[in-house]
């Protein structure tokens, strides 16, 4: 799972280029490991790239509601400042892996990092929507840098017994970022307005992004690749071609959907009738955000008892429920409900990116690029969606949002199961 956003987010990564230690004995294989200085830099290294990425890929979401009074724009029209940011990195991720394989994946974290950080400086100074927004959209490709690479760099350098560990921090940094990101700039905005929440997220990733730069160690184990455009695309295709692929990359996009339609318009729910909390407080409400990390680990878990199919069932019925209930008056039920729409997306989120590096036997590193793609283009999508339909009806319109893309993914669900019997009973029948 790349955690994200998300916790959010799943991280993918090219397949790591062949080297020499992969034919060292144990003895002899020099990757770092844990009590080495050079394994303490490369974790932090990496947590501060994990932070600084989602700290930018999140940091309008959680000032909209100010966006929308200050430039007097619909939800919609101030959606596009999120999902213009994950719409760029979805298109930037497979040219990123590309170059990174190409040129080293410290020189691509390096450039993408620095260089998506800069353009955030300039964002506080822009004088209207649309030049906010074709920037946002830059900043997402520039963005594509980090998530594409930083796996495949821990797992080059870093000893195998450790990699699980480094990786841990490395989502963990993704987590914070994503959560730190809205509520900085959402706290700060709420005070200063969104000019100075921008210069908030800015300033945070900016500390973040000079700590991986002074911190990562250089690469030892990176061997460059060509850039074979033929033989990815002719990989890519393989994998479009795979039913089981297919229906887990519309499962990401569903499940992002709702996530996407839910964050981007809780905050203007929250300070309007018949709630009126504080602007500040409503910025607040991305601290919900922590659920999904016990829940990812919970989703493991449930997919063994329940099966693959099982635990997306469990977990749409629980986004479902979520979203049923936060249509209710009461804050409580708001807030339950939030808190509910969360652990089910991450549970079906962790279900379904996993499900991804099992089933693609070859050119892994592709196939969750590709899940990735279609993650942050549901986030583009259901986010835009849910804040048009919110201004058309209000909450109970994001809500339908989320609900028509939960049934859309029981039925993909469904599907599955009916075709698993099937070939179970001819299986049983020969």
């Amino acid at each position: 799972m790349q955690p994200s956003d998300t916790g959010a987010s799943v991280t993918t990564a090219p397949a790591p280029a062949p080297d020499a230690s992969a034919d060292r004995t144990p003895d002899q294989d020099d990757r770092h490991r844990p009590g080495q200085p050079a394994f303490r830099r490369a974790n932090l290294a990496l947590f501060a790239a994990g932070v600084a990425t989602f700290v930018l890929l999140y940091s309008t979401q959680g000032l909209l509601p100010i966006l929308s009074t200050d430039l007097d724009l619909t939800p919609g029209q101030a959606s596009w400042t999120a999902s213009a940011a994950t719409l760029g990195l979805a298109l930037g991720l497979l040219p990123a892996s590309a170059l990174s394989d190409r040129y080293g994946r410290t020189a691509v974290m390096t450039a993408s990092v620095l260089a998506a950080t800069a353009l955030a400086v300039v964002l506080p100074f822009l004088p209207d929507l649309t030049t906010l927004v074709a920037l946002r959209g830059l900043q997402g490709v520039l963005l594509a840098g980090l998530p594409a690479t930083a796996m495949a760099y821990l797992a080059e350098e870093v000893h195998p017994t450790a990699l699980a560990s480094a990786m841990g921090l490395y989502v963990a940094g993704n987590s914070i970022g994503g959560m730190g990101g809205r509520l900085v700039s959402g706290w700060t905005a709420a005070a200063l307005g969104w000019r100075w929440g921008l210069a908030s997220s800015a300033a945070l990733a900016l500390l973040a992004a000079l700590a991986f730069r002074l911190l990562i160690p250089a690469a030892r184990h990176f061997t460059p690749a060509p850039v074979d455009a033929r033989a990815l695309a002719r990989t890519v295709g393989r994998h479009l071609r795979n039913p089981l692929l297919v229906r887990l990359y519309a499962l990401a996009m569903l499940f992002m959907a709702v996530f996407g339609a839910v964050y981007n318009t809780v905050g203007y729910r929250l300070v309007s009738a018949p709630f009126h909390l504080p602007e500040s407080v409503a910025a607040s409400i991305f601290a919900v955000y922590l659920v999904g990390t016990g829940t990812s680990a919970a989703a493991g878990r449930l997919s063994g008892r329940l099966g693959r199919r099982g635990a997306l069932y469990v977990a749409i019925g629980v986004t479902a429920a979520g979203l049923l209930l936060s249509l209710a008056d009461s804050l409580l039920c708001a807030l339950l409900g939030l808190v509910l729409i969360t652990a089910g997306f991450f549970a079906g989120h962790a279900t379904a990116s996993a499900a991804v590096g099992r089933t693609a036997t070859e050119g892994r590193a592709q196939a969750s690029a590709l899940y990735l793609i279609a993650y942050y283009l549901g986030n583009s999508l259901g986010g835009t969606l849910g804040a048009d339909a919110y201004h058309a009806t209000g909450w109970p319109g994001a809500a339908t949002v989320g609900l028509t893309a939960m049934a859309l993914a029981a039925a993909v669900t469904l599907y599955a199961t009916h075709r698993a019997h099937t070939t179970r009973r001819t299986v049983a029948d020969a």
